[in-house]
């Protein structure tokens, strides 16, 4: 079960992105400048890439999810790999409704007063 035709998803979202880079190229230059590692980078693509993934989960943005899943794979990750990062991001997206229930419990009780 798929659900998307992520290929065809990232063709559609390349030629939409390249549309849009017509109409504002300062904007896809400064995404694109920001998209490329650095000389010096402590982080390898890889795990750039893995990085990505779970930021892509937390967003719920499936054009990131299509654009680094494909990157992942060329840099190398495994299956495996990519599991473990989803895992954090499954991770972060509890921990911070656990933080801000205590929030909520604290304006409650502020606000009752």
């Amino acid at each position: 079960m798929s659900f998307l035709d992520w290929k065809d998803y990232r063709s559609n979202l390349v030629r939409g992105v390249g549309r849009l880079g017509k109409l504002r190229p300062n904007v896809a230059a400064a995404m694109d400048l920001l998209a490329k590692p650095e000389e010096g980078d402590a982080l390898d693509a890889k795990t750039r890439e893995l990085i990505s993934l779970a930021v892509a989960t937390t967003t719920r943005c499936d054009g990131c999810i299509t654009a680094h899943t494909t990157a992942a794979i060329a840099a190398g990750a495994t299956r495996q790999e990519v599991a473990e990062a989803l895992s954090v991001a499954i991770d972060l997206n509890a921990g911070p409704a656990l933080v801000y229930a205590t929030r909520v419990l604290d304006a409650y009780d502020e606000l009752e007063k």
